[in-house]
């Protein structure tokens, strides 16, 4: 059977990085966010921080709290067909319960780091920079209003990204191989 990986954490945690892990390890990858980018296209608008979280909070008050998933789920399953796949940027609980009930081989990595290292990760990226205050308040309104923390605690496995890349790359192998042993 194929893999199905979610990557979870917060803004700044390096899901990014572990999901072009999992691309360099021949994994198709399907980014929760690019829901979001897309939509902000197909209406006009700019992409901002405001932009971005009026979209999010607008389609989960329009299709429910799994709207990610539940407008993934064709996507997902024929990318799954074909090989393994990862998935960047899953949010909240129903999103992750509506996973649960279509994939048994769905395993969630949460890559976790302290706010302080997060945020000054933010504002030196080169998309989507933010600075302190973005960040709180991104951070405050994904907890809130998205239920982003259930899915963070209820993950398979935890990588504290709290030192540098070769440390965290070695985390992922160690997480990758615990993975393949599984079958």
């Amino acid at each position: 059977m194929n893999k199905l990986i979610a990557i979870v954490g917060m803004c700044g945690s390096g899901k990014s990085i572990a999901s072009d892990y999992y691309g360099k390890l021949g994994y198709q990858k399907i980014y929760f966010g690019g829901v979001t980018m897309d939509k902000l296209k197909e209406a006009g608008l700019e992409v901002t921080p405001e932009n971005e979280r009026a979209m999010r909070e607008g389609l989960r008050k329009e299709y429910g709290m799994a709207a990610y998933a539940i407008m993934l789920l064709p996507k997902i399953k024929a990318l799954l067909n074909i090989g393994n796949v990862v998935l960047d940027g899953l949010y909240s609980w129903d999103e992750l319960k509506v996973l649960k009930e279509n994939f048994s081989n769905l395993k969630v990595i949460a890559i976790v780091v302290n706010k302080d290292k997060r945020y000054s990760r933010l504002a030196c990226r080169e998309i989507r920079p933010f600075n302190n205050e973005e960040a709180k308040t991104r951070d405050i309104t994904e907890i809130e209003n998205l239920a982003k923390a259930g899915p963070i605690a209820f993950a398979d496995y935890y990588i504290l990204n709290d030192d540098n890349l070769d440390k965290y790359y070695k985390d992922l192998d160690n997480i990758t191989k615990l993975i393949s042993e599984e079958d």
